[in-house]
């Protein structure tokens, strides 16, 4: 699609695809993936295991999948031990890792162009991440199987990426391998998307982040700081898109809040530098995303926020039965409408 969408069009596709997605479908996949810790360097047979479950999910929707190992000596990433606290200064030079992601693409679907839509697999130690981050894994198994449903294939790749918890390791590598040749227009990060509570005074916000974000925090405060929406985090190369799913959440059959906060960074290493130094936007590199948006392509984080509302966050707690399956049906059919969608009048900047 190019310039603007019909946002009749959107809501259509959304309605469509909203009808198909399964609450059910996406419990069983959580439940299967979250059966405990999962890690190549903690819980190794539990990742495999997880993998392999993707990847015949995949197969199983029509998708055909690549897997792309990588073996990475000296880098700088992050701790994976449990702890409720999110972990973004706790730096560690990782030796060596070797890992793979998961690629997929529909037979016939362009390779270039591509809107990426990732996920990933691999938890912390000691907590089977029903949350972080089975409930993006399930959702995009989801978007796959709604996207396999329509006339043409769509010029989208799902990533299944690993080492999250690590730093980013497998994200980097694949933003790097998907810049090449500009492949990649653009890419969706599903983390942590599956938890949701109406109780008032249920969403926190970090330190410094109302100093930081105003409107942002007057509009989570007006809700009566309830954690019942999904945050869009975007930088000025995303805002239509941001609009676009934002405008697919409210259009299907369980109509999903959204607000979006957009990040003022530029895209490249002037934007991770300003992340370092200034500790509210250093939560904004939290996730997969990040590394895409560190070799300049454009991208969209949706979570429900991790530890600023979910209590079991990154804790042996972080299981199933703790997650919205409808709501997060609902992310999964705007996610899909977004990919296929997406403004193709965005470029890096």
């Amino acid at each position: 699609m190019s310039g603007a969408f019909a946002t009749a069009d959107v809501a259509g596709l959304v309605r469509e695809l909203g009808a198909r997605a399964d609450p059910a479908r996406l419990r069983c996949d959580v439940e299967f993936l979250a059966e405990g810790p999962r890690s190549r360097t903690r819980a190794p047979e539990a990742m495999r295991r997880a993998e392999a479950y993707a990847a015949r999910e995949l197969a199983a929707a029509g998708w055909r999948t690549e897997r792309q190992p990588f073996d990475v000596r000296c880098r700088l990433g992050s701790t994976d031990r449990r702890g409720h606290q999110a972990l973004p200064l706790e730096f560690r030079l990782h030796r060596r890792l070797a890992g793979a992601n998961l690629l997929a693409r529909l037979p016939g679907a362009p390779c270039r162009g591509t809107v990426v839509v990732g996920a990933h697999l691999d938890t912390v130690e000691a907590s089977p991440g029903a949350d972080d981050n089975a409930s993006g894994v399930a959702a995009l198994l989801e978007a796959a199987r709604l996207l396999a449903g329509l006339p043409q294939p769509p010029p989208v790749t799902l990533a299944v990426l690993d080492m999250e918890e690590l730093g980013l390791i497998g994200a980097r590598y694949a933003a790097r391998r998907l810049r090449r040749g500009r492949r990649a227009v653009g890419m969706i990060c599903l983390e942590s998307v599956g938890f949701f509570t109406d109780e008032p005074g249920s969403q926190l916000m970090p330190l410094g982040f109302e100093a930081a974000f105003p409107d942002v925090a007057a509009e989570v405060r007006a809700g009566g700081l309830r954690g019942d929406f999904t945050l869009v985090v975007h930088r000025r190369a995303t805002d239509a898109a941001a609009r676009l799913w934002c405008l697919a959440a409210g259009a299907g059959r369980t109509p999903l809040a959204c607000v979006t906060l957009r990040d003022p960074r530029p895209l490249g290493p002037l934007g991770a530098l300003a992340g370092v130094v200034v500790p509210p936007l250093a939560h904004l590199d939290r996730s997969d995303h990040a590394a895409f948006w560190n070799v300049g392509i454009p991208a969209l984080m949706l979570t429900s926020t991790a530890n600023f509302r979910n209590s079991h966050y990154h804790q042996p707690t972080d299981t199933p039965d703790t997650l919205d399956y409808p709501r997060l049906a609902a992310v999964a059919a705007a996610t899909a409408a977004t990919a296929v969608f997406w403004p193709r009048s965005v470029r890096a900047r």
